[in-house]
């Protein structure tokens, strides 16, 4: 009996034990092996929320508001708990198609079942609303705040630049961001990216069965607060920015005004150009294909990456190379001898004054054989090559041939054609200066872009030296100087005594009879400038203009490149003027030059209603 007693109280123990091991087994496999059951109670208790920084404010050099941010939400999932979702109610309410919105949740789910993502992106304040009032309905959605960048004025597009959402090769580049984060794209916004996009945070909610917030998960002690983005004090003067876009509308070219004691850039465009509030939001896709495919190319900055002959604006530093080279004098004089070079009718180019004056192209042809052809070897062809390779060390000093530094990453560095060039085109000493002379007068393989040409005048106004154009004074609210700006002054080889006869050519150009600059004369303002024609091979030539004012303490240096507009006199003369007394004066006096300059269009803008 006792026996049996004793075996029906083992039984009864193994039985209670293994129904225990059964269960802390079971146990084991739910809490540590199957982590979305832990996933799944977490994310029905509690919530993590990323909250997005404010992205930092632009502003021009005036104060005024270039770039501000507006608020909007995203609809985010958590796949694993969308469970009998009305897709329905929720397309409707988003105002997209049911299919859309079940695409999404495919998409979502693939991506993973129990991470966040987002479901719909930059719903605006009114949809968000209307949604607001039937969340509860949705398990596995809430909604998330942040902002939308806007902008005030429909100008600076190519230099604001455009933010959106982080590709997945940017992710996998920096792993701050995550899919849904948005990252500069292009302009100031992708240059300054780290100093705009300030810091993420995170808050930690309690949620109910209903997906109700409930409040702050233990009282916030979780939460960290997100860090604004720093403000970017531009060196733009939005006035003049859009006053130089009004008057290229239905142009193709570019502006670059630069104040040339500092490097900083008062306008930059690229024309054609659109409203930078058409690659924001929700339709910023659908926009972007449109501009894209637009055969004018507004995406297209060409004041930074397109390449031109600058023509005869490259005779100014041809000049002041000859003189420093003493390869000629400010008083050398030489015959407009039109069987070296074309050239249009004018008088004898007696001085460099006179040469730059009248933009004489055999008297530059001239300049460059001497300094080409210095008679160190008996070998032309090697004479030739000895010639250009100090040539090349002189011209590159100027800023060309090279990336400039400026603020921002799309710049391109031009062309300048070296002895190493020429030998894998035509071979080792097989060219020389016959071979080589459009070069005197900025056409053959030369080219600029409109930066450097801008720079160029810099240098002219300052008297041989330049500062690296920029775009960004200051950053943050107590306005530190830009780490990457550097504001040095960088000096070209040439004596200051040199540029006197040359600017006194360029005042000439404006001011005296003959001089091929005259429609950029101000009355009240002594102007000095020098025309150009780049030459086309597949059109109507180009027109060029460079120039600076005042003549002396200069508080503008401006380019001015027109495509398809013939001699730099004609068109990029008069409207660089107008720009130069809108910004020294505040005002235009002369509204029928305005008018002309406005009038005149080389393409009809109407053809695409988002670029201009």
């Amino acid at each position: 009996m006792r026996r049996t007693t004793i075996n029906r109280s083992t039984v009864i123990i193994v039985i209670f034990l293994t129904v225990a091991f059964i269960y802390w087994i079971r146990l084991f496999q739910l809490q540590i092996l199957e982590e979305r059951y832990t996933v799944d109670a977490r994310s029905n208790a509690i919530r993590h929320k990323v909250q997005y920084p404010g992205r930092g404010l632009i502003y021009d050099r005036n104060g005024e508001i270039l770039v501000y941010n507006e608020a909007v939400y995203d609809l985010m999932i958590i796949p694993g708990q969308a469970k009998e979702t009305d897709w329905t109610l929720l397309a409707n309410l988003l105002e997209i198609t049911e299919e859309g919105a079940k695409e999404r949740y495919k998409k979502a789910r693939a991506y993973s079942r129990h991470a966040h993502s987002v479901f719909e992106k930059q719903i605006s304040k009114e949809t968000y609303g209307k949604l607001q009032e039937y969340l509860y309905q949705f398990p596995g959605f809430y909604v998330q705040s942040r902002t939308l960048r806007r902008y005030p004025r429909p100008i600076a597009a190519h230099v604001l630049g455009d933010v959106g959402e982080v590709s997945e090769s940017e992710i996998a580049r920096n792993p701050y961001y995550q899919m849904g984060d948005y990252i500069g794209k292009s302009g100031l916004e992708k240059y300054y990216e780290e100093q705009l996009r300030g810091k993420k945070g995170v808050k930690v909610v309690m949620v109910d069965v209903l997906n109700r917030e409930k409040g702050s998960y233990k009282g916030g002690m979780f939460d960290t607060v997100a860090v604004s983005g720093h403000e970017l004090y531009s060196t733009l003067d939005a006035s003049l920015q859009a006053y130089a876009e009004e008057l290229m509308y239905g142009k193709r070219g570019s502006i670059v005004a630069i104040e040339p004691s500092t490097g900083e850039v008062l306008a930059l465009v690229s024309a054609p150009t659109y409203d930078p509030n058409l690659l924001i939001g929700r339709v910023r896709s659908a926009n972007y294909r449109v501009l894209l495919n637009d055969v004018q190319k507004p995406l297209f900055n060409r004041a930074l990456m397109a390449y031109y002959p600058p023509g005869s604006i490259f005779k100014l530093p041809q000049a002041l190379i000859g003189m420093q080279e003493k390869v000629i004098t400010p008083y050398s004089g030489f015959a407009c001898d039109k069987s070296t070079v074309g050239c249009h009718n004018h008088p004898d180019a007696m001085s460099v004054a006179e040469g730059v004056r009248m933009s004489c192209n055999p008297y530059f042809y001239q300049v460059f054989r001497r300094i080409i052809m210095r008679g160190k070897d008996p070998n032309r062809f090697v004479d030739s090559r000895m010639g250009l390779e100090r040539w090349d060390t002189l011209i590159r000093s100027f800023g060309l041939g090279q990336r400039l530094g400026i603020d921002l990453s799309d710049a391109k560095a031009g062309f300048i054609p070296d002895a190493a060039y020429y030998d894998r085109y035509y071979g080792r000493n097989q060219w020389a200066f016959s071979t080589i002379f459009s070069v005197s007068i900025g056409q053959g393989e030369i080219g600029l872009i409109p930066l450097q040409m801008a720079n160029l005048a810099s240098i002219m106004a300052n008297r041989g030296y330049y500062r690296v154009p920029h775009l960004v004074r200051f950053i943050g609210e107590d306005k530190q100087v830009s780490p990457f700006v550097d504001t040095s002054a960088h000096y070209v080889p040439i004596d200051r005594k040199y540029f006197d006869p040359v600017v006194e050519g360029m005042y000439g150009a404006v001011h005296l009879p003959g001089g091929t600059a005259r429609r950029a004369y101000i009355d009240t303002i002594p102007v000095c400038g020098k025309t150009g024609t780049s030459q086309n091979p597949h059109g109507k030539d180009h027109a060029v203009f460079i120039g600076f004012a005042p003549q002396d303490n200069p508080r503008i240096a401006i380019s001015v490149f027109l495509e398809n507009s013939g001699f730099g006199g004609t068109w990029a003369a008069p409207l660089a003027s107008l720009l130069i007394e809108k910004y020294l004066t505040g005002k235009v006096s002369r509204t029928w030059l305005e008018q002309q300059v406005k009038a005149f269009t080389v393409y009809e803008p109407e053809g695409n209603p988002k670029a201009r």
